[in-house]
């Protein structure tokens, strides 16, 4: 072999063109058959799988599955009876001497590389070097370069800026954990990892930055799920001097020609639907409604205001009506019932229209005559319709409840097409939410946010202020979050006053914007769609971690790498901490 020379062409680009020549491959051994005395060798790398065969079975002898290798063979074409129309080698093959070892692998694999993605997680992720050599996993981290390469040449041509941001910064309270860095020089204080660069991109705002972006990594101390992990990426990116509207614009474009270029499923069209927020919570029970489900949520606590059905007193009371199914078996009703129980609701009404327009059901009988032509006209109830029931003392956990049942009547009915991409925006945000466990009012979002109204908004009920906040959603997933902010430092000061922080506190935990902002700020908004989101989306994917190098698990742990893991003493005593 010469020296540093490993392959002259990669293995998947071996073609009939090629035949009669000599050339030189290197890549791992997928597998290894010997057929008395002739041996195949089927040769991969990250362009593909090449046969190699060889009329001396004794120079394989010590190869291992798995181990990397070079060698220098002629190419000829196969017998017809034995291409392989799979392979886009499946003509030809390389005809070799030898080999020269460059890894070997062990005997013992911990598991099959070509079908790793049925294995249990935790292995996989353990041995995450092994699980990417399967092709749908490498191919996950092929398509990620491409989406982000695709990402940046976007933004470049919408006159963007691409900004890098500090990782190592302070601590501030923006709603989720963050994760603290100890520090060495300065004793008992910390850093703290960003959970977004919501700060920073307001202060490139201030310093003249007209367009920012950035792929921005954020860590977030929180408990994962499948489309959550501690450390994920979004496209971050702001803009000085626009509204809301402009905003919207550019989150279109960006989500539609990206999904359009590497998606052959349906798109909605732009504008996306625009969805306020008390609607979304009314009509589909979450604010990241899947708009292919055609079902909606309605309102019947007026119609049940008189009602002698005890479980339905002083409640609120929401319905799902789905039309041509009260002839299904009482099994599938008990199956629906079952995953009422499952969720944690009591129990789950509901009632079936007759083909005389009677009902029929365990609640009929505690119905009026009123209050059935009420439920046939506010339902807009038809023979065979079967008219669903939630209810609950509390508005918010009968609109999430109903949320539930609309989406598992979806799944049930298979109404969700699973060929299309429905995007809407979520907007007029309530600014702040009231909080029982702590009995105060905190925000909604985050604290950055424009009040709708500016000033005179805190003039009314605080129940009823609205935000210049958004999300953007797809398919059930909350896609990307943004807002206008608040470049006014006296209204800003006035939210953080009304959910119990003094204009110190501020001053403490928000130190560089609070100064900043006395500098002339302004009028900024913009938003952050999620990277890992996106691609698991584009890639049919059950959770972000298939769309990550290297994720954590469910867990948090890092198996491979042992994260978390414990330090020295010595470690321990440099930055000052005692473990308790």
């Amino acid at each position: 072999m010469k020296a540093n020379i490993y392959r002259s062409i990669h293995c998947g680009e071996v073609n009939e063109k090629h035949i009669g020549e000599v050339i030189r491959v290197a890549g791992w051994v997928e597998n290894i058959r010997d057929h008395g005395g002739v041996i195949f060798v089927d040769l991969r790398d990250e362009t593909g799988v090449v046969q190699i065969v060889s009329n001396d079975d004794s120079i394989f002898n010590d190869l291992t599955r798995e181990s990397t290798i070079s060698l220098e063979g002629t190419v000829r074409m196969r017998d017809e009876e034995n291409f392989n129309s799979k392979i886009s080698t499946g003509t030809i093959e390389i005809l070799t001497n030898g080999f020269d070892m460059l890894g070997k692998a062990n005997n013992e694999l911990p598991f099959e590389i070509i079908t790793s993605t049925n294995v249990n997680e935790e292995t996989r992720l353990k041995y995450r070097y092994l699980d990417m050599r399967n092709k749908k996993v490498h191919d996950n981290i092929k398509f990620r370069s491409e989406v982000l390469k695709f990402i940046r040449n976007k933004m470049d041509s919408l006159n963007f800026t691409e900004v890098q941001t500090p990782i190592l910064t302070a601590s501030s309270p923006e709603g989720a954990r963050d994760f603290i860095v100890p520090s060495r020089r300065f004793h008992g204080k910390f850093y703290a990892l960003p959970q977004a660069p919501q700060i920073f991109k307001e202060l490139l705002m201030v310093g003249g930055i007209d367009k920012y972006y950035q792929i921005a990594p954020c860590f977030r101390d929180e408990d994962c799920r499948a489309d959550r992990t501690l450390e994920f990426y979004q496209l971050d990116f702001e803009m000085a001097f626009v509204t809301e509207e402009d905003v919207y614009e550019v989150g279109e474009e960006i989500f539609y020609s990206l999904f359009k270029n590497f998606s052959d499923k349906e798109i909605s069209d732009r504008p996306f639907k625009r969805i306020p927020y008390k609607e979304a919570m009314l009509k589909y029970g979450t604010d990241k409604p899947d708009l292919r489900n055609p079902l909606e949520i309605i309102d019947l606590t007026e119609e049940f205001k008189n009602t002698t059905f005890k479980p339905f007193q002083k409640s609120i009371i929401r319905g799902i009506k789905v039309d041509n199914i009260a002839d299904k078996p009482n099994s599938w009703f008990n199956e629906l019932v079952d995953y009422a129980s499952s969720i944690g609701m009591p129990g789950i009404g509901y009632i079936s229209v007759m083909d005389d327009m009677s009902f029929k059901g365990p609640i009929d009988k505690f119905l009026s005559d009123e209050e059935r032509n009420e439920l046939i006209k506010k339902a807009e109830l038809k023979e065979g319709s079967v008219l669903f029931f939630i209810a609950n003392k509390k508005e918010k956990i009968a609109a999430n409840f109903a949320g539930m049942i609309r989406t598992e009547l979806g799944k049930k009915l298979e109404l969700i097409d699973p060929n299309k991409f429905e995007f809407c925006i979520i907007n007029d945000m309530p600014m702040f939410e009231y909080n029982e466990e702590e009995g105060k009012y905190d925000f909604g979002h985050n604290p950055f946010s424009m009040p709708q109204g500016g000033k005179e908004a805190y003039n009314g009920n605080i129940d009823d202020i609205l935000a210049y906040q958004f999300d953007f959603v797809c398919n059930g997933y909350e896609m990307s979050s943004g807002a206008v902010r608040n470049h006014d430092l006296d209204l800003l000061m006035k939210g953080f006053n009304l959910v119990g922080y003094t204009e110190e506190t501020v001053k403490d935990k928000f130190k560089s914007l609070y100064t900043a902002f006395r500098y002339g700020v302004p009028p900024h908004a913009g938003m952050a769609p999620g990277i890992d989101r996106i691609l698991m989306l584009l890639r049919d994917e059950p959770n972000l971690r298939e769309v990550q190098a290297f994720p954590p698990n469910v867990s948090g742990q890092d198996n491979m790498m042992g994260s978390p893991s414990e330090i020295t003493e010595t470690q321990l005593r440099e930055v000052h901490i005692k473990i308790r």
